[in-house]
């Protein structure tokens, strides 16, 4: 049989097996999400009341109008994901550790890129729900002003508040300005005073950047995440890791009781030493959190890590 003739036969067999297929109904139906979703720039149930699409940020992804949902993304944070519980038996994470360990290096890889050169820096710490133009927030200007001017760059962590007093006194006193911001449930933003930002998943990642790359840390009012600063410092120095670094606390009225509390009972009870106390510093003057800062610079500098490298 010809070449032809096979190719013939073959024709006629797939029309043969077209003829006894049956139509298949559509069964696609129009669904609100659809339709949102057919047309850019139209609100959907999950808009702002200002009439703006909601919109989410997961690490260096931007997601809008219900996108998370149309891609499987979890709500949770990658931090929430990582400490989560498991049932017992094998753990679902155990196979995926692996990859999230490589995402955890990155993090520390492009901070320490971006870092390495910033040279002499404070890191300033406080509450995000500061008020613009209350005085705390114009004292953490006024701080990050005159560290700026003496040539110390400003390290926060890129919010609202006080980091975003701090950042704006630091650009206005010709520093380099520096956000290490981090993915929260409710997505906090980088303030308009950040030259330099990095955009973190995990807290331990982030806040090894604010020690590794500050010569002092100064701490003025704020919540659960000024105090955890406030106490890994205060840690790190009192067991060696870090060494000469200054703690400046800034608001007597705010900071008063927690240092009467720490003399009257965790002294007493020998759970720490009274030179533990010495490592803090209280004052509402900038120039003398500006002096204590500077002090430390001359006396050791290049100095952050403990003699023996760590």
């Amino acid at each position: 049989m010809s070449g032809r003739a096979v190719a013939d036969q073959h024709v006629v067999a797939a029309e043969r097996a077209t003829d006894r297929e049956e139509p298949q109904p559509d069964t696609t139906e129009p669904t609100p999400q659809a339709d949102a979703g057919q047309a850019a720039g139209t609100a959907t149930d999950g808009a702002t009341p200002g009439g703006q699409p909601s919109e989410r940020r997961s690490g260096r992804i931007l997601l809008r109008r219900g996108a998370a949902e149309r891609i499987g993304k979890p709500k949770a944070t990658e931090d929430e994901q990582f400490l989560q519980r498991r049932p017992p038996g094998r753990p679902e994470f155990v196979d995926s550790d692996p990859w999230r360990a490589l995402r955890i290096l990155s993090e520390f890889v492009e901070g320490f890129d971006a870092l390495a050169a910033v040279g002499p820096a404070v890191t300033i710490f406080g509450s995000a729900r500061t008020a613009e133009g209350s005085p705390m927030y114009e004292l953490a200007r006024t701080i990050a002003r005159k560290l700026a001017e003496t040539g110390f760059a400003i390290i926060t962590g890129g919010g609202p508040g006080i980091m975003e007093a701090a950042n704006r006194g630091c650009r206005e006193g010709g520093g380099l300005s520096v956000g290490c911001n981090i993915e929260l449930p409710h997505e906090q933003f980088v303030n308009p005073y950040v030259d330099l930002g990095i955009e973190f998943r995990y807290f331990f990642a982030r806040k090894t950047m604010f020690v590794k790359y500050a010569d002092a840390f100064v701490i003025l009012p704020g919540g659960f995440g000024t105090l955890d600063e406030l106490f890994e410092s205060l840690t790190l120095i009192q067991t060696g890791k870090v060494r000469d670094f200054p703690v400046v606390l800034v608001g007597r009225t705010y900071w008063e009781g927690l240092l009467d509390w720490m003399r009257a009972t965790q002294l007493p009870a020998g759970a720490i030493a009274a030179a533990d106390l010495d490592l803090l510093k209280l004052t509402d003057d900038p120039d003398e959190v500006r002096d204590i800062v500077r002090a430390y610079a001359i006396r050791a500098p290049g100095r952050r890590r403990g003699d023996d490298g760590r």
